[in-house]
């Protein structure tokens, strides 16, 4: 009774300035309401929330933040066939919140909270629930981050497909916009872990806070990851070669001088390497040809490089990176011209294409891992004594590790990478006879130019 008159007071004197207008009456149901919600006593809270919603819809939004939780309990209480009316019900609570709160709401969450309960429940044919998604996609991009929701919103699409009702272009269109989508939330948070991570390995005392947000932002590239996998494996077939070459084929001759077509069709054929066919030839040609582009001029580099013309691959990849705009396009030209590089031993030259493609995408974890691969590589030649070159194995134990944080689709062979590399470098043993100390650092020379700290073993 004691918190009942307690939570009473606390809501009449924070409802003051901004409910001067409702009645008393408001202010005792709510302070009544929410003690109960506060309490998990969701049984007792929900029909007395839902007489706060419905008498004193603008008393506060706890009320529908209480309401929320309190229907999603009964939700998980109830029978199937009860589910729907709840579910409905819930709709109806984040429609109003959003509708009378707009500012303390995230609209994209909303809708594609709104789309996962319908996708979850069944409620509506596929189109209905596709479009449920499509809301929060076209109308508040930015905050549709639910990785579940992004898949559910490309497998609709795929689905539909299947049974006729849409087009193979239309799942590539899909695929296109929820890939896209997800490689921008995977570089947000590659690019929020990275200065934590440095900061990390630099030996420094992380705040809990701090702790937290790594933590966070590993979740988040781990959920991200399985979701690329996912609709990549959804995809599947349907961007084979096989599929690809006989879907443009047919239109080429009627659509040759339409640049938009071109583009699709040489973004998806470049993608999924169809390019040693020769309607890969005819589409990039008469794309450079009509609006020389990013995409074209790498499309001829792929030509160039299958003919075995590195030198004139190389020319057409680097006027490509100079002429993309999207960060992840980029890095992923950076990344072939760095590989160019590496397979003919320039490997100054392919550590900073590398760099600029992690730049470009700080979550492409390869680049970390392709540079460790060619730190090991060169132990033995860039070092002055056995301890220094062996040493150089824990720099590139440092770069796989860096490629298992920030990509976890990669994380398992990065993490088998860094226990070889750590296998190479000095041991305790070593360590104590060098007369060394963990902290002291270890100048790597030639090349590399870098140095690295003895960790404590």
């Amino acid at each position: 009774m004691k918190k009942r008159f307690l939570a009473l007071v606390t809501i009449a004197l924070s409802g003051l300035g901004s409910v001067s207008a409702q009645s008393g009456d408001c202010t005792t149901m709510a302070a009544l309401a929410y003690d109960d919600a506060k309490a998990k006593n969701y049984e007792a809270a929900y029909p007395a929330l839902q007489k706060v919603r419905e008498e004193c819809p603008k008393y506060n939004l706890a009320t529908y933040q209480y309401l929320e939780r309190a229907i999603e309990f009964k939700i998980d209480k109830a029978e199937e066939g009860d589910k729907k009316e709840l579910v409905e019900e819930l709709i109806g609570v984040w429609e109003q919140r959003l509708e009378l709160y707009p500012e303390k709401t995230s609209k994209g969450k909303i809708y594609s909270d709104i789309a996962l309960l319908k996708f979850d429940n069944k409620i509506g044919d596929k189109e209905d629930q596709y479009m449920a998604f499509d809301k929060a996609y076209t109308e508040d991009k930015d905050n549709f981050k639910s990785p579940k929701g992004l898949y559910a919103y490309f497998d609709l699409m795929a689905e539909m497909q299947d049974e006729g009702e849409k087009t193979l272009q239309d799942v590539f269109d899909s695929y296109d916009r929820v890939f896209t989508k997800i490689e921008e939330e995977e570089n947000e948070a590659a690019e929020n872990l990275a200065p934590l991570l440095k900061k990390q390995e630099e030996g420094e005392n992380l705040t809990s806070k701090e702790q937290k947000q790594i933590k966070y932002a590993e979740i988040n590239l781990a959920n991200y990851s399985k979701v690329k996998e996912a609709i990549n494996a959804k995809l599947g077939a349907r961007a084979d070669c096989d599929n690809l070459i006989p879907l443009y084929n047919k239109d080429f001759e009627s659509k040759k001088t339409d640049v938009a077509w071109l583009k699709n069709a040489n973004a998806r054929l470049s993608a999924k390497d169809c390019t040693e066919d020769p309607l890969f030839i005819k589409v990039s040609e008469a794309l450079h040809r009509l609006e020389p582009s990013a995409k074209s001029a790498y499309s001829l580099g792929q030509l160039a490089e299958s003919e075995g013309d590195r030198a004139k691959a190389l020319d057409y990849y680097n006027e490509a990176a100079e002429l993309e705009t999207n960060k992840s396009d980029q890095a992923k030209i950076y990344y072939r011209i760095a590989s160019n590089y590496k397979e003919k031993g320039s490997y100054g030259q392919a550590r900073n294409f590398y760099n600029k493609a992690l730049k470009a995408k700080p979550s492409l974890g390869s680049a970390y891992l392709q540079i460790a691969n060619m730190y090991a590589q060169s132990a033995n030649n860039c070092g002055e004594d056995a301890f220094s070159k062996r040493a150089v194995y824990w720099l590139a134990a440092e770069y796989a590790s860096k490629a298992a944080r920030v990509d976890p689709s990669i994380s398992s062979n990065a993490n088998q990478a860094a226990a070889a590399y750590k296998g190479r470098a000095p041991q305790k043993s070593d360590v104590f006879q060098s007369s060394k100390n963990a902290g002291d650092a270890i100048s790597i020379g030639c090349w590399i130019g870098e140095t690295v700290r003895i960790p404590s073993l």
